[in-house]
């Protein structure tokens, strides 16, 4: 029951991002059209997004977010960031990972993140996956790069919002690898997200100014 509930809302997730793109202006004030002109979105937009990311910090940061959007919006996600990192040990993998069950009945009563006990419960499994990744490739970088042509980062050369795909060879193959490891909330949609997010996939417009830098 539960599970045929978050495909539902996965599958809800990837019609509604298909449906938004099909409406949305291509380019806005010299940007990709999806950040529109909320200040929040074009700050991420500008300063963030398709910029590649060599951290792992960052990606485990990137990765909580995203795991967190199933089924909703990412800009709610980004509104509540701030209320990640404080419930999450600044994204600390190590921290989260040694996070126990009354950390969870805490994080249910804390109004910064979506109080949904599954994906709390699944951040600090996944913290825990991403550890062992870390030990096994050397980093949750090299490990991202393992999936992609020569291990280097995509660049695609869309013109319209419509041309952005939902999903991606890489993402189906690091999704499915992610979820025999035990993974959750990281599907081959939000691990596509995930990529564009930190730059392994740059799907910028190329009327983007982003582009031009």
């Amino acid at each position: 029951m539960i599970l045929g509930t978050v495909i539902r809302a996965v599958n809800q997730l990837s019609l509604c991002r298909i449906i938004n793109v099909m409406t949305m202006q291509d380019i806005i004030n010299g940007r990709c059209g999806w950040c529109g002109t909320d200040e929040l979105y074009v700050n991420y937009h500008d300063k963030e997004w398709g910029r590649l990311v060599t951290d792992d910090d960052t990606l485990f940061e990137f990765l909580v977010l995203e795991s967190a959007q199933a089924g909703l919006s990412w800009i709610t996600i980004l509104r509540k960031r701030e209320g990640y990192r404080k419930a999450f040990c600044n994204f600390d993998a190590g921290r989260v990972a040694q996070m126990t069950d009354e950390d969870v009945e805490r994080l249910m009563r804390f109004d910064g993140i979506v109080r949904n006990r599954l994906k709390i419960k699944s951040t600090i499994t996944n913290a825990r996956l991403f550890l062992a990744i870390q030990k096994e490739f050397g980093s949750f970088y090299n490990y991202t790069l393992s999936f992609f042509p020569d291990r280097k980062p995509i660049v695609h050369t869309f013109n319209s919002l419509s041309e952005i795909p939902v999903s991606s060879p890489e993402s189906d193959a690091m999704s499915r690898d992610m979820k025999k490891r035990g993974f959750k909330f990281f599907g081959t949609t939000i691990c596509y997200a995930h990529l564009q997010a930190s730059g392994f996939i740059n799907d910028h417009l190329a009327g983007c100014f982003c582009r031009k830098e």
